[in-house]
């Protein structure tokens, strides 16, 4: 009976430690990311393109947003125009006035990416990391055929 209440206490004593074990999703989600910091692309937490701060954005199923990014090397003369695009069921549609002229090679991302944006600074992705390693390498190959595209 002593050995039952030792135990009993100690597991009392351990079960909130359990609150800080990293879930399945957790690590999954990791290890998206390192691969693609690894592989030359960075990360980081974004407002989706379109929609304003503070509201939930449309078809996203309340998890974070974020941007998987290939950074652009500075260009001398004229700029990188910038622009985003939203992918709908009917395909990719520019959210700019002024059109920016999408790549075709948006349309070889894997499903669950939800927008795509470039800038001087950047081209890059938006999503809620539902996909797996395969489909980050396939972002990163996107993503470096749009940088040397957006750089010639």
């Amino acid at each position: 009976m002593t050995y039952l209440l030792i135990i009993f206490v100690i597991a009392l004593a351990l079960a909130p430690l359990s609150h800080f074990v990293p879930s399945k999703r957790q690590r999954k989600v990791v290890c998206l990311r390192e691969y693609a910091a690894v592989h030359g692309l960075f990360v980081e937490f974004r407002t989706l393109p379109g929609v304003k701060s503070g509201r939930k954005p449309p078809g996203t199923a309340g998890g974070d947003i974020i941007y998987y990014g290939r950074r652009l090397r500075p260009r001398r003369g004229e700029p990188v125009v910038s622009g985003s695009w939203i992918a709908e069921q009917g395909g990719w549609h520019s959210l700019d006035r002024r059109r920016a002229q999408m790549t075709d090679l948006l349309r070889q991302l894997p499903a669950g990416i939800l927008a795509a944006s470039v800038d001087e600074a950047s081209c890059g992705i938006y999503w809620q990391e539902p996909g797996s390693e395969e489909d980050v390498e396939r972002i990163r190959q996107v993503l470096e055929a749009w940088a040397e595209q957006l750089l010639n």
